[in-house]
């Protein structure tokens, strides 16, 4: 962090933590914005430190340490070792029951498998349906907090428009 910034407990505690972490990794920009970098997908969250309203140590089940941060604007991620935990976004028709309530950017990947994996075989459309609508929660949940995904928010069109094209 060579960067000069006004000293703030929150923001100290947030890059403080990242620097603790294996797989995270942070920069402070002089607007006073802050980017963290997964490791494990090599995904930026932004933010920017005046919206910071409340960072929280915390310990999860197995005793591992995590940080909660709470954004002015109510959102809230957590960081991990690793990665940046989310809510997805509610999303219309999908039992938000069915999915975790903290997600990652890797889960989109997961989810793209899923789809793929569906449309290669006997899988009803309504499952694909299904399985589109719990990537868009996660998508948009990931890009509300402050994750750009351009490449994934084209993923799924193009893979949608080549089932067409293979099916016709």
């Amino acid at each position: 962090m060579s960067q000069q910034r006004p000293p703030t407990s929150e923001v100290d505690n947030i890059i403080n933590f990242v620097g603790r972490t294996t797989g995270l990794r942070a920069a402070f920009q002089e607007n006073g914005r802050v980017e963290i970098k997964q490791s494990l997908d090599g995904k930026t969250f932004y933010f920017e430190s005046e919206h910071v309203s409340e960072v929280l140590n915390r310990m999860d089940a197995d005793g591992r340490p995590f940080i909660q941060i709470n954004f002015k604007d109510t959102n809230k991620v957590l960081l991990t070792d690793n990665l940046v935990g989310f809510k997805p976004s509610e999303t219309w028709g999908l039992d938000m029951s069915r999915i975790p309530k903290v997600v990652t950017t890797p889960d989109l990947h997961s989810v793209l498998d899923a789809i793929e994996d569906s449309l290669g075989s006997d899988q009803s459309e309504s499952e694909v349906e299904i399985l589109k609508k719990v990537y868009y929660s996660i998508l948009t949940g990931a890009e509300k907090i402050g994750f750009d995904l351009p490449f994934e928010r084209r993923c799924l069109e193009r893979l949608m428009a080549t089932k067409m094209r293979a099916s016709a």
